[in-house]
């Protein structure tokens, strides 16, 4: 293996906004190049759908229904991923929304029924309706992988008030299927042969001893001649998104399959290891300042606006460094403690 594969540059990737943006496009990228490949979505389905109705699913029927469906007024959307599969004489839709933000976001069983409207005009439109002439069943998935575990409600009626009785009927109903990545344990995915688990593993691994054995299962799982674009999809990933995550300031761009990635990692091992230890040393140096710089901004608050609720004390524990110093200038000048911590 040829050390200039994973030749190191002269200076250090700073952490600049423009960095951290290009990094989760980067991301984003990534998973959509992942997931347009049936395999990753049949394995999704399989290994966290854990419903009787799965197994009448036909997987060899699976097939893309558009990178993004276009709505009336012509506004695309892009950011999400659609398939159909057979469900006996029918078609079943996916549609797979892949969420990256730092922030779990409240309001996401809104975004959902919003985007399963248009997803529906636009089976409409093309003529998409079963026999009967109706619509077809979605499964809305929502994939995340922030850090903040998520604590939003995945059913859009419980986001709306309490109506009179005989009005409460006409309040919305949808639910979405929500995969946390970060709630698995990988004693829950190791046993999976599942590529979507192993992704997850990935995710959530912490050592590169971790990474090298997840490494080591899909190189064998997908080393048939007909997977060579998944392998290239992984590879991508590893070395655009991941690995630069857990070792900043090498440079991965001349690997290019995944038996070279888990080959340099063998190799290295030893040096990235102590490398990860230090990061985590560092990580939880920096982590133990915004905790005191969260209770700190805590007790200004309390002083000057009174107690705050305990939604407003857990987006203070859960916000990053950048946000804490935002919500700090405009305790200056808020008039009060929801102005401070706003969106």
């Amino acid at each position: 293996m040829n050390r200039e594969n994973c030749r190191r540059p002269a200076q250090h990737i700073p952490n600049r906004p423009a960095e951290r943006y290009t990094a989760r496009m980067d991301h984003d990228h990534s998973y959509k190049l992942l997931f347009s490949h049936p395999e990753m979505v049949a394995d999704l389905l399989r290994g966290f759908v854990h419903e009787d109705w799965v197994k009448g699913l036909d997987f060899a029927t699976l097939e893309r229904a558009g990178d993004g469906y276009v709505t009336d007024d012509l506004r695309e959307r892009l950011d999400d991923i659609v398939w159909r599969v057979r469900l006996g004489p029918e078609w079943l839709y996916v549609y797979l929304l892949i969420e990256f933000q730092s922030k779990v976001d409240p309001f996401m069983a809104v975004r959902v029924l919003a985007y399963l409207g248009l997803l529906y005009q636009d089976i409409i439109r093309t003529g998409g309706l079963t026999a009967e002439r109706k619509l077809p069943p979605v499964l809305p998935v929502v994939l995340y992988n922030g850090k903040p575990r998520w604590t939003a409600a995945t059913e859009v009626a419980d986001l709306i008030a309490a109506a009179p009785s005989g009005l409460d009927r006409y309040r919305p109903r949808l639910s979405y299927l929500l995969l946390d990545e970060g709630r698995y344990a990988d004693s829950e995915l190791a046993p999976l042969r599942n590529v979507a688990a192993a992704l997850f593993r990935l995710e959530n691994s912490s050592t590169p001893q971790e990474v090298g054995q997840v490494l080591a299962a899909l190189v064998e799982w997908l080393k048939a001649p007909g997977q060579d674009s998944l392998r290239r999809a992984f590879t991508v990933w590893l070395k655009r998104v991941l690995l630069p995550g857990r070792m900043p300031g090498v440079d991965f761009e001349n690997l290019n399959e995944l038996q070279e990635v888990k080959s340099m990692l063998a190799e290295r091992v030893i040096e990235w290891t102590e490398e990860w230890e230090q990061q985590g040393m560092q990580k939880g140096m920096q982590q133990g300042m915004q905790k005191g710089e969260a209770t700190l901004l805590l007790r200004l608050m309390e002083r000057r606006f009174g107690s705050v609720d305990e939604a407003m004390r857990h987006s203070l524990q859960t916000a990053d460094a950048e946000t804490l110093l935002l919500w700090s200038d405009r305790l200056l000048n808020a008039a009060s403690a929801e102005e401070v911590l706003r969106d």
